[in-house]
C-alpha cells in the first residue's frame, strides 16, 4: 500500500550571522536566503569572499574563500582557508536556501569582512527568473566571549522574577499559616465554650434533680 500522505518540508527563516569569534574555535558563517514560492522549481549558487582587516576591496581574486556548487562540488580558492572551511548549509538539493560555512579553529587573521553572494534561478513553466542577494558579515576574533548587554538584562531580569516569586510564595506561606491557626484557635474556643456551657447545664440538671428529692 502505498502512503500518499503529503510530505512535509521545514520553513526558512532568515537570521543574521553572529559576528563575534573565539580563536582556536570553529565558527559558523551565517548565510540563508528563502525563497518565497515554495511551489516553484529553483536551483542555487553560494560564493563566499573574504576582506581582511588590512584590505581595501574584495576585487583581488586570491581573497575570494571558495565557491559552492552542487554540480561541481565545493571548491575552496584562498589557501588560508585550506581544510578549514566546512560546508554547514543545505544538502541534498540543488535548490539551497542555507548558504553557511564553518571555519574550523578559527584565527586572529580571520578578523574582517565576509561577503555571501547567494544566485537562484527560478524555472518557470515558460521562462527562468534570476534572483540575487548579497550580505556582508563583519567578524570579529577575540580570546573570549564578551556578553551583550542585553543578555546580561535578561539574566538580571530572571534573577529578580525568581526573588519575587519566592518572596511571594513565602508571603502566601505566612498568610495561610495565620489563617489556618486562627481557624484553629477558633475551633478551640468553640469547643471550650461548648464544653463549659455542657457542664453547666449538667450542673442545673444535678441540682433541679437533688430539689426535686
Amino acid at each position: 500500500m502505498t502512503d500518499a500522505s503529503p510530505l512535509c518540508y521545514g520553513a526558512c527563516v532568515e537570521v543574521d550571522s553572529d559576528t563575534e569569534a573565539v580563536i582556536n574555535e570553529g565558527f559558523k558563517l551565517g548565510c540563508i536566503y528563502c525563497k518565497m514560492r515554495g511551489e516553484v522549481d529553483a536551483t542555487a549558487t553560494v560564493k563566499w569572499s573574504f576582506k581582511g582587516s588590512g584590505d581595501s576591496d574584495f576585487s583581488d581574486c586570491r581573497y575570494e574563500i571558495c565557491t559552492f556548487i552542487i554540480m561541481q562540488g565545493d571548491e575552496i580558492i584562498d589557501p588560508r582557508f585550506y581544510e578549514r572551511l566546512v560546508w554547514n548549509g543545505s544538502k541534498h538539493t540543488r535548490d539551497l536556501q542555507d548558504g553557511s560555512i564553518y571555519i574550523l579553529n578559527v584565527t586572529y587573521n580571520d578578523t574582517g569582512t565576509y561577503k555571501c553572494e547567494f544566485s537562484r534561478l527560478l524555472k518557470y513553466s515558460n521562462y527562468d527568473y534570476q534572483t540575487a542577494i548579497e550580505k556582508n558579515i563583519t567578524i570579529n576574533v577575540v580570546a573570549r566571549l564578551t556578553r551583550g548587554m542585553a543578555s546580561i538584562l535578561s539574566e538580571v531580569m530572571m534573577y529578580v522574577s525568581i526573588i519575587g516569586l519566592q518572596f511571594w510564595l513565602l508571603v502566601e506561606m505566612i498568610y495561610c499559616y495565620r489563617k489556618i491557626s486562627a481557624a484553629g484557635e477558633e475551633a478551640l474556643r468553640e469547643s471550650a465554650e461548648e464544653y463549659l456551657a455542657i457542664a453547666s447545664e449538667s450542673k442545673d440538671n444535678c441540682a433541679g434533680a437533688q430539689v426535686a428529692e
